[in-house]
């Protein structure tokens, strides 16, 4: 792996740092609540951000992956909260599962980043692409879990 492609990897988790770490200040009971004005929750962001890194490579590779299916039914585009059931992953395995993705996806993908492939959605062809356009959609993701967070504590200062 080339110096550009390990700074790939070092921003990948140096964002997953900072979305953790928000999710730090979170209780389970808050992640749960879907606030007036929004569609989802921030644990169903913690899933769909989890999920949609892998849904880009899969897409872009053909390689099915069948853990992934699951998660879709509960983290997928257009996919809500309301839907969530018993087998659902917690808050915790959430928070666990994003810590854990950073890692497995150099262990799994660093060797294949400038792989090319037919492309898909934007011209991307490589995985490293992939990943450059998942880490702005972890971004917009992370506003949205702060931005839901801000919500429900300035609710509970109201009260």
């Amino acid at each position: 792996m080339n110096q550009r492609q390990e700074n790939l990897f070092q921003q990948l988790a140096n964002y997953r740092g900072e979305l953790l770490h928000l999710l730090e200040h979170v209780s389970e009971e808050k992640a749960n609540i879907i606030p007036a004005g929004f569609h989802n929750n921030i644990r169903w962001n913690m899933g769909h951000v989890y999920l949609d890194q892998y849904l880009w490579i899969e897409a872009l590779t053909k390689e099915k992956d069948t853990e992934l299916e699951a998660l879709q039914k509960w983290f997928g585009f257009g996919t809500s909260p309301k839907h969530f059931d018993d087998e659902t992953p917690t808050f915790e395995e959430l928070k666990m599962y994003l810590a854990q993705q950073p890692e497995r996806l150099k262990e799994r993908y660093g060797h294949r980043l400038a792989e090319e492939f037919p492309p898909i959605d934007m011209g991307m062809q490589t995985i490293e692409q992939v990943l450059l356009r998942t880490i702005f959609h972890e971004g917009m993701h992370l506003q949205a879990i702060l931005t839901i967070h801000r919500c429900l504590n300035e609710a509970t200062d109201r009260v």
